[in-house]
């Protein structure tokens, strides 16, 4: 990878819409990285000129504190100059994703810039995606699904070189192993992991104070609306020892939602006895010129029991074996009525 760095001028970093730890981390904690290289003085990085982060939404704001996220460049907010500064990039770099659909337009404008392109994702690739490596569009795949989190990725990338973690970037990795773990509840078994959160805290990450910047900043309106899904929305199957949870759109206003606000709603309902399966949805309101709304689904679950297959086959969606994501255009009731129709084919009882 750091040949493609050195041949570069313009580096952009993209990350997925709704981006959680594990994109916020691995796209900043890159940024950190590259920038250190450019400024060691050595010879081969000074053609380095710029390197941004893109991301096509925004994040939520208990990600603020994050080092370097306050230069985060949103799409939806400034579309000209992202657009820009895509089509001048020399060197693109995807991190937490390998789907281009998965960054909303910016990837009609990644597809069309024929510069070079590093993945780094922990992700499965479905048969589309496939066919974007035998196409070659990818310079470089750095694809790891039995890894933790795309910041595993990032970090190995780093420490092979013989390049020292600086304290910016162990936080924003230490970031991203702990959210896409759920502080180590799940996807976390390898001891591999703990070698390397043992290196990040020994560079300086602070581990309690990034889990209270993470998880103990909610507004009043979050804890409510968590209090309102768990009592009044929430479904269980005792026979099938499953959980469903639902939000409208107006429900969600009627709290005030904000972007975030239910990041881990999902793995709650895991937390009662019996109930290895758990499956969230949320609804968005209809985008100018598109008739149906999206149904955002979340789907979890405990031990060896898949939900990536049930996500990517009926969903169109997919992710790993304990925890993916999926979605459905049209109504709630009619993502339940599928729900319903298709769990019993899935679950491993």
């Amino acid at each position: 990878m750091k040949e493609l760095i050195e041949q570069a001028k313009h580096i952009v970093i993209f990350t997925h819409m709704a981006p959680d730890g594990d994109a916020m981390g691995s796209s900043l904690a890159l940024k950190h990285w590259i920038s250190n290289l450019r400024n060691t003085g050595i010879p081969e990085y000074r053609n380095i000129e710029s390197i941004h982060v893109i991301v096509p939404n925004a994040f939520p704001a208990f990600f603020n504190w994050m080092p370097g996220s306050a230069q985060i460049l949103i799409y939806e907010k400034e579309p000209q100059r992202c657009n820009t500064l895509i089509s001048e990039a020399d060197l693109i770099i995807c991190t937490d994703f390998n789907d281009p659909k998965r960054i909303g337009p910016m990837g009609d404008k990644m597809l069309a810039n024929p510069c070079k392109k590093i993945l780094i994702d922990h992700h499965i690739m479905d048969e589309r995606v496939r066919g974007l490596v035998d196409e070659g569009f990818w310079s470089e795949i750095h694809s790891h699904p039995e890894a933790s989190s795309s910041c595993e990725i990032v970090y190995e990338l780093i420490t092979n070189d013989g390049l020292r973690i600086t304290n910016e970037i162990a936080t924003c990795i230490y970031t991203g192993l702990m959210t896409d773990t759920g502080n180590f509840s799940y996807n976390s078994t390898r001891a591999e992991l703990y070698d390397i959160i043992a290196s990040l805290l020994r560079a300086g990450a602070k581990k309690d104070e990034i889990y209270n910047a993470v998880f103990n900043q909610y507004s009043t309106d979050r804890i409510r609306l968590t209090g309102y899904a768990l009592y009044r929305k929430m479904r269980i199957y005792p026979e099938y020892h499953l959980a469903l949870i639902t939000l409208s759109a107006d429900e969600l206003e009627r709290y005030h939602y904000q972007i975030g606000d239910t990041e881990g709603l999902v793995n709650m309902p895991l937390q009662i006895a019996d109930v290895f399966y758990s499956v969230y949805m949320r609804e968005e309101r209809p985008k100018p010129g598109t008739p149906k709304a999206r149904i955002r689904i979340s789907f979890r679950s405990q031990g060896d029991r898949p939900v990536n297959i049930w996500a990517s086959e009926i969903f169109h969606g997919g992710g790993h074996m304990n925890a993916s994501g999926g979605e459905l255009f049209g109504t709630l009731e009619q993502a339940v009525a599928l729900f319903e129709k298709s769990f019993k084919n899935y679950l491993k009882i």
